[in-house]
């Protein structure tokens, strides 16, 4: 399906016009139902300061030209899936960028009545700290998703069949850099603020070094620099069981494909984005059946077991085993100081206002290298500093912990003393 549209009278393409979201709201779909976009802007046209965005919209940009990756290869005519909400000013200086976690997508946020709330839906909005009113904020699914944006079960335009073992090894410069290319589309100059979770912290990060000069500020929530090595563990024990099910196929799966080890992959996750306080305060020792009959039935799961489960199963009905391989490679690859001398190096070219958010409880990324990357920040001369989110919720604190997490963001952008929770 193609998006772009040309001027009947001079047969050049022009920037399709992004449809308005309509009362019935937009649900992400997964790729097996491919993303029905309405509208798109076609790269290397750049969009008019007196064209404005539509309040709340959504559309599918197209790269013009071949995709460079870091690995060496290409890919042609990329395409990423995007959510927008607000405007763009004339000065093109008042965008936010908002990056998803590992299996989210780009509806972050409702655009209305009757929408489906988005997965940052406390954050962005009216009189919110992310307010449509005063900021054009912008969501994309990232390179090798499957919400819309080119990823491994996208069609191979040489093929014409899906890209599975072909799709190339991505990391975090690439997919900023894909949506540095929407960006420009849109004429946003200047970000007001970069900002993202998890593996969004980590394009965060990854922005702030690559591109210097393109954001005022930007804030890292529970992710950090580089990716550890406990972090690198917890995503090759999830590929593994991707990769070891009989309809793995090594990628090249058409139809059925490895659900089993996706929903197995999200089970080990899961105990990782969250905190043994929060299961002993949600789940103790009960068990599903608590009837004292049952006490030995092998059958009668402890409740933490069925929400494992849960978690795993749910999951698969909405994600690609092949994008989340993809995307925790590219997760375990990053590190900022990829090209450069040294890790400081790096951060030494980062010139925005920083807030860097750890939360007490994560066992994914802890939270003493995320304040050590805030130090290393004001050593080397940047206005940065560290604040710590209190929570039993573990690293998926910063999708829960709404009052801790808006009053750290609407404090930071407005310059008042951010609170020590």
């Amino acid at each position: 399906m193609r998006y772009e549209r040309k001027d009947e009278r001079q047969g050049q393409p022009q920037i399709a016009q992004i449809a308005q979201i309509q009362r019935e709201g937009f649900k992400q779909r997964n790729v097996r139902q491919p993303l029905a976009l309405a509208g798109g802007v076609e790269a290397g046209a750049r969009a008019p300061q007196a064209r404005q965005e539509p309040a709340g919209a959504r559309g599918l940009f197209r790269a013009a030209e071949p995709f460079e990756l870091e690995c060496g290869r290409h890919l042609e005519g990329m395409e990423i899936a995007y959510e927008t909400w607000g405007r763009l000013n004339p000065q093109g200086d008042n965008a936010v960028l908002v990056f998803h976690a590992l299996t989210g997508g780009a509806h972050a946020a409702s655009h209305g009545d009757g929408d489906e709330p988005g997965w940052w839906e406390s954050l962005i909005g009216p009189g919110k700290p992310l307010d449509p009113r005063r900021h054009f904020i912008v969501c994309a699914n990232v390179l090798g998703g499957c919400y819309g944006t080119t990823g491994p079960a996208s069609e191979n335009p040489r093929t014409g069949r899906p890209y599975g073992a072909e799709f190339p090894v991505i990391t975090t410069g690439d997919m900023a850099k894909a949506q540095r290319r929407l960006l420009d589309a849109f004429g946003a100059d200047r970000l007001a603020l970069v900002i993202g979770g998890s593996l969004g912290a980590m394009l965060t990060w990854r922005w702030l070094v690559d591109y210097p000069a393109s954001a005022r500020a930007g804030i890292a929530i529970a992710g950090t620099p580089h990716a550890s090595p406990w972090a690198i563990a917890l995503n090759a024990v999830a590929r593994e069981a991707i990769t070891s099910h009989p309809r793995w196929r090594g990628g090249n799966y058409e139809g059925p494909g490895p659900d089993s080890g996706l929903a197995l992959a999200r089970m080990i996750a899961t105990i990782s984005y969250r905190s043994g306080r929060q299961f002993d305060q949600r789940f103790g020792r009960e068990r599903v059946d608590g009837r004292p009959g049952r006490h030995f039935s092998a059958d009668n799961a402890f409740q933490v077991e069925s929400y494992l489960r849960h978690q795993g199963v749910k999951l698969t009905a909405r994600f690609d085993p092949r994008s989340y391989v993809c995307l925790t490679r590219a997760m375990d690859l990053h590190d900022v100081a990829a090209g450069h001398p040294s890790r400081e190096a790096a951060l030494a070219r980062v010139r925005a206002r920083v807030l860097a958010v750890g939360i007490d409880s994560d066992v994914l990324f802890d939270p003493r290298e995320i304040r050590d990357a805030a130090q290393a920040l004001s050593r080397l001369g940047a206005d940065a500093t560290y604040r710590e989110i209190r929570s039993a919720c573990g690293h998926d604190a910063f999708l829960v912990e709404y009052p801790q997490l808006n009053t750290l963001v609407s404090s930071f952008l407005e310059r008042r003393t951010l609170c020590e929770f």
